[in-house]
């Protein structure tokens, strides 16, 4: 995929600064910020802690990988945003997110889905040429 055409590119490095802001918030619950003195294990149980810790590094790698325009950036946020999301819908207890972090993801998914699908289209408009 070339991610290197210009209307894409700033909408590939918004999608990234999103994903990076969702791994923050992310690594944040894992630290357990919000928490006080309550351990982030005990309140999500182990099974969940690493469940968001491989979302965690998942969004942040992504997000480094969409900055530089490389394609596993994109196909790694769509793989982890997907299983995060089949594991919610699927009522896994372990995965859990308010109704504004499930519509974040969805719209994450659909921006790279959209990013794939431009830059197809571009790819394909100039074999034409």
């Amino acid at each position: 995929m070339d991610f290197n055409a210009p209307p894409i590119g700033i909408y590939i490095r918004v999608v990234a600064i999103i994903s990076l802001l969702l791994g923050l918030n992310d690594a944040a619950r894992l630290l357990g910020v919000n928490l006080g003195a309550v351990s982030p294990i005990s309140t999500m149980g182990m099974t969940g802690f690493v469940y968001l810790g491989i979302f965690c590094l998942a969004r942040l790698f992504a997000a480094v990988g969409l900055w530089i325009k490389a394609s596993w950036g994109a196909a790694l946020l769509v793989g982890s945003t997907s299983v995060e999301l089949l594991l919610y819908l699927l009522r896994n207890n372990d995965v859990q997110m308010s109704a504004v972090g499930f519509a974040i993801r969805l719209v994450l998914l659909a921006s790279i889905l959209i990013i794939f699908i431009l830059s197809i289209r571009l790819s394909r408009a100039r074999a034409a040429d």
